[in-house]
């Protein structure tokens, strides 16, 4: 028997938000990815979406959001299912996973959030920094 362990530590992924949006959904009918992890490199632009939805399963719809706009990688790496996403100086939720209906142009991030909030919803503007971090400080 083993002691595999798969996740080790990693460093923060950081962006730039390019462009605000505005508007919520109710029937959006996004897909959730079967990947709980995704790459993304320097330079590539992502829209950031949240929801209140909770269903992690290869498929699950996703039709209650709130849209809040994209951001531009500025240091690449690996976005997982749970890390804390944040703006600014405050914490908006968790990655709960990845819609690719508009790949490869772009990711749907999915944030988990309370309530689907949008751009407008939380006075966003161009400029604010963006990133993703684990969740947990792994042990050393």
């Amino acid at each position: 028997m083993s002691n595999y362990e798969e996740d080790g530590a990693k460093r923060a992924v950081r962006g730039t938000l390019v462009k605000v949006l505005l508007h919520h959904r109710d029937e959006r009918g996004m897909s959730l990815e079967p990947h709980a992890s995704r790459c993304v490199q320097r330079g590539e632009i992502h829209e950031l979406v949240t929801t209140d939805h909770v269903e992690t399963a290869p498929g699950a719809r996703i039709d209650r959001v709130g849209f809040l706009g994209f951001a531009e990688i500025t240091a690449g790496g690996v976005i997982d299912r749970g890390d804390r996403f944040w703006i600014g100086e405050n914490v908006v939720g968790t990655v709960l996973g990845f819609d690719a209906c508009h790949f490869p142009n772009h990711y749907n991030i999915l944030i988990s959030t309370r309530t689907p909030v949008s751009g407008r919803d939380l006075g966003l503007s161009p400029e604010l920094p963006v990133g993703f971090e684990p969740a947990l400080v792994p042990a050393l």
